[in-house]
């Protein structure tokens, strides 16, 4: 089955408890696959999943509008038009569903997500699934990028009950929010293998009338078992499990599900995973002498590579989108994440630093690129998506990839020019075609890619030979080979932008734009990139003044690109997530290495703070992803215990009060990190693939980090090269320090010994820091390379 048609199939790892990370997922839950749900009560329920979603056509003027009008987020607006009375989540639907003793009908989605607009387009615009819902239901509709709290603890309901989870998410509850039925998409009528919606929400009716006693009972069974099985605690143990052990088994584990001729770590669909891929790396720096550590380096190299050559990455436009339909990265799904790019920016700088290969760093330029043209805010935020649907021409209905794939007849009328000097006559659209596999019937020949036929005679750009090979095949020189073709993927740049565009959702959310600043931030480190920091100092900027609430130290969840250039809130303001502050905080300490302003670091420490004070679970260790107040009606609070499309809260948590406590030398984020640790002990012993990122927080808290302080002068050329050359090796575990000599500055008060270091002969001077240990004093970036080398 195909992204196009229906939910692609389950590959493995979706499930919670075994087998890789869920690439699908965002947070906990995974996503972009079929999926079936059962009921709780033993009504069959049927499968859903998702892929992206197209732009809503607008509302007919005699359609009146449902209170969602007045949200702010995109994808609630998507539904203002429905016949549906829906309430968006929040005490007003809670007392009308207690007052009329109605269960809730709660639907999960976002704004980009296609099995959501196709379930709007069937049952929600659905005049007379619209009366059913109004007169027995009370529906609230949720945006689950606003609220990952609520999406979390129903995606555990629903997984738990049935045989995975995605979206749209749909759940059933009582008027005190338990849940219970849950599942997926639902298709409006019955059909050979699926329940229809409407025959749903007819059988949940009689069952509610006639056995709601039952009904109530069983919830709260499911609720006190999921409680108990997601709890998250040190118990009583004292210390987390061996760091070495952990690597071993996850890399194994990885090593085990590795595709060796395409890269990646499962057969289709396949999906970027950033986590893994830092992972191996990690893993490589401290094996290098040996032959899984040479394994695990190759393994994410060539994996990069592969994507980096796939379809899964626009090669007229740059980016990724959101996986490969296919085991070989061709045919995406074309949706495109703010999350994605930003993570990949790093691994691709990360993989430039460890092979020195500029390929990479060119594929991380360009996501950079893509970013700052098509989702930045004039203000320096960064918008979360764009879709993957759009109308092939103005006025038509969208279809996925239209703004991407590519017929010969385009090509060659946009590329006519003759190529001279080649072994035969050649055009350059011959030249781009054979280089990049385009066909005239089109590169998309499966069945299982394209069911309904839409994409017939279409192409998806994919490296199909090297620059060398292509050459050689028309009796040309390599370079201008590569002159070409970037000439012609230009005039495909140029053309498209005639095409309409996919829908944006221009909503901005904290996280992401913490994770954001961190590959701005770390590529324009790595690569010496100046501007780059700057578009990462802005987006810090951006979010110190839109997302950021002076008084109470708190940050917002979400703000909204307005209109002129605008941003705007909703009222009351959506309150930051454990994510928002960990990302954000991630991003920071990023940004000071990047910049040396540590104004930065400074604003860190103090979010940090407020992380601890809202979130952390002073009993069982670790952080719960939400505020106690802000989730007090849902019957679970979690902890984040997966590291998937994003890297979880928890983990990213590990590594920043590593740092901080490094930055510092407070020993209390040093006690809190070894608690986390230890409380995710038994999910990292059961299952380490499934927490990669947290596995290598382990590892960098039992090896230690390297403190490396450069004293000098910041405008100065040699404590420049000194920190460029820190910044060209690859050195996951370390904190960089810029002692300046002034006693009075911040880390100076934070780290006092810094005021005992001296310059030698007035030159900018290293000391590197490790093991209670301290290094002579460097003063050249090649001494200084050959001793973090060792």
């Amino acid at each position: 089955m195909s992204h196009l048609s229906s939910p692609p199939p389950k590959h493995k790892g979706e499930h919670k408890g075994h087998g890789l990370p869920r690439g699908s997922e965002r947070g906990s839950s995974s996503r972009d696959k079929d999926r079936s749900a059962t009921v709780s009560n033993s009504v069959p329920m049927p499968a859903g999943g998702k892929a992206s979603r197209t732009s809503c056509p607008p509302p007919t003027p005699q359609k009146a509008p449902n209170r969602l009008i007045h949200e702010k987020s995109p994808y609630l607006l998507q539904h203002a038009y429905n016949p549906v009375d829906w309430y968006p989540w929040g005490q007003e639907a809670f007392d009308k569903a207690k007052k009329e003793n109605k269960p809730i009908f709660l639907s999960v989605g976002y704004s980009t997500c296609h099995w959501c607009h196709m379930m709007e387009e069937e049952s929600f615009q659905n005049e007379e699934i619209g009366r059913l819902l109004n007169e027995d239901f009370v529906s609230v509709k949720v945006d689950r990028e606003e609220r990952p709290d609520v999406d979390k603890v129903y995606m555990t309901f629903v997984q738990a009950t049935s045989s995975g989870g995605g979206w749209p998410m749909n759940v059933w509850l009582t008027p005190s929010l338990q849940p219970f039925v849950g599942g997926t998409y639902f298709p409006p009528e019955d059909g050979l293998t699926r329940v229809g919606f409407r025959t749903v929400l007819m059988r949940i009716r009689e069952q509610w009338k006639q056995n709601k006693n039952t009904l109530l009972e069983n919830s709260e069974r499911v609720t006190t078992a999921l409680l108990a099985r997601s709890e998250i605690t040190m118990g009583d143990r004292q210390l987390p499990p061996s760091a070495s052990t952990m690597n071993s088994r996850c890399f194994q584990q990885l090593d085990e599900g590795y595709d060796e001729e395409y890269g990646g770590f499962a057969e289709a669909p396949k999906f970027p995973t950033p986590v893994i891929l830092s992972f191996l790396f990690s893993y490589w720096l401290s094996h290098r002498v040996t032959q899984d550590g040479s394994r695990a380096q190759q393994m994410a190299l060539h994996t990069l590579k592969m994507m980096a050559n796939g379809g899964i990455r626009d090669h007229v436009g740059q980016g990724f989108h959101r996986y490969s339909t296919d085991r070989q990265w061709h045919i995406p799904h074309f949706e495109k994440m703010l999350y994605d790019q930003a993570q990949l920016s790093v691994v691709y700088s990360q993989a430039f630093q460890i092979s020195g290969d500029e390929f990479y760093s060119d594929v991380a330029k360009g996501i950079l690129q893509y970013v700052s043209r098509s989702l930045s805010h004039r203000s320096g935020g960064f918008y979360s998506a764009e879709d993957a649907d759009s109308p092939p021409e103005r006025g038509m209905k969208p279809k996925e990839g239209a703004f991407y794939v590519w017929t010969v007849k385009e090509v060659q009328q946009l590329l006519p020019e003759p190529v001279g000097g080649a072994s035969e006559p050649l055009t350059s659209g011959q030249l781009l075609m054979k280089h990049y596999g385009l066909s005239e019937a089109g590169n998309i020949s499966s069945s299982t890619q394209d069911p309904k036929g839409e994409l017939h005679g279409q192409n998806v750009l994919m490296v199909r030979y090297s620059l060398e090979l292509t050459a050689a095949r028309f009796g040309l020189e390599v370079e201008a080979v590569s002159t070409l073709l970037n000439a012609g993927l230009e005039k495909l740049f140029q053309a498209r932008k005639h095409r309409p565009k996919a829908h944006l959702d221009s909503k901005m959310l904290a996280a992401w734009n913490g994770l954001m600043v961190s590959g701005f931030a770390v590529t324009g480190a790595v690569l010496g990139m100046d501007k780059l920091v700057t578009q990462a100092t802005n987006g810090a900027k951006f979010l110190k003044r839109h997302m950021f609430d002076v008084a109470s130290g708190r940050l917002k969840r979400t703000c909204y690109a307005g209109t002129g250039g605008t941003v705007e809130h909703s009222n009351p303001p959506c309150w930051g997530f454990l994510e928002d502050y960990a990302f954000v905080v991630r991003g920071l300490l990023d940004l000071y290495e990047a910049s040396q302003e540590s104004s930065w670091l400074e604003w860190a420490l103090r979010l940090q703070d407020t992380q601890d004070r809202l979130f952390w679970d002073s009993r069982g260790g670790g952080y719960f992803c939400s505020e106690a107040e802000l989730g007090a009606d849902l019957p679970l609070r979690l902890k984040d215990d997966q590291d998937g499309a994003e890297p979880s809260a928890n983990s990213v948590s590990a590594h920043n009060l590593l740092r901080l406590h490094g930055f510092t030398g407070h020993k209390d984020w040093m006690d809190k990190c070894v608690c986390l640790l230890t409380a995710f002990s038994e999910r990292m012993r059961r299952v380490p693939v499934a927490l990669p990122e947290m596995v290598r927080a382990l590892s960098a808290q039992q090896q230690t980090l390297k403190q490396i302080v450069v004293c000098g002068d910041p405008q100065a050329k040699d404590t420049k090269a000194l920190i460029q050359c820190v910044h060209s090796i690859y050195l996951p575990n370390k904190v960089l320090i810029l002692a300046d000599g002034d006693p009075s500055s911040f880390l100076s008060r934070q780290l006092p010994f810094l005021s005992t270091l001296r310059r030698v002969e007035d030159r900018a001077t290293v000391y590197v820091f490790e093991n209670q240990a301290c290094s002579m004093p460097i003063t050249e970036p090649c001494e200084l390379r050959k001793l973090l080398h060792q």
